[in-house]
């Protein structure tokens, strides 16, 4: 037999070899990061949809009962601009707070939070919204509970002008 052609043929199942386990790697990364990326939920607040977070705090109601607040310092909330957050529970059990930011209908890529807690129900933290090229971009803060009992959640949208 040609030495060439043996040289061949050993060569593409390797490749094939590498090939699969790479794919089988990718697999099993984005199977660990999917839960970090898109949290289970175990109960969804109730936003008021005419609150305006430039005017002030705007309050979310759980149907089981409990409530939060979410505000954004400075009101006018600028992009690339360090912005101070706040969340309020009410009648919730808290074990840590984040924030989501997350383009509306632009993936905007990974941009959560972690507030500290101030006392009993506040939280504070520091935020920034990345730079987009759009004169116009509309957003959602999705705040996230997180207790023993599982992940809760409440989003507010609000737009931003360059």
């Amino acid at each position: 037999m040609d030495v060439r052609r043996l040289r061949h043929l050993g060569v593409a199942p390797l490749w094939l070899v590498l090939g699969l386990l790479l794919a089988l790697l990718l697999a099993v990364a984005a199977y660990k990061v999917w839960p970090i990326l898109h949290p289970p939920l175990t109960h969804v607040a109730v936003a008021d949809p005419d609150c305006d977070l430039r005017s002030g705090p705007c309050w979310a109601r759980f149907p089981d009962g409990g409530s939060i607040s979410f505000g954004i310092q400075p009101s006018d909330i600028p992009i690339v601009t360090p912005l101070t957050l706040s969340v309020r529970a009410r009648g919730l059990e808290v074990g840590a707070v984040e924030v989501d930011f997350a383009g509306v209908d632009m993936d905007m890529g990974f941009n959560r939070v972690r507030l500290s807690q101030r006392q009993a129900g506040d939280y504070q933290g520091q935020g920034m919204l990345p730079v987009c090229v759009r004169d116009r971009m509309i957003w959602e803060a999705r705040v996230l509970i997180h207790s023993a009992a599982g992940i809760r959640a409440a989003s507010y949208r609000f737009e931003t002008r360059r």
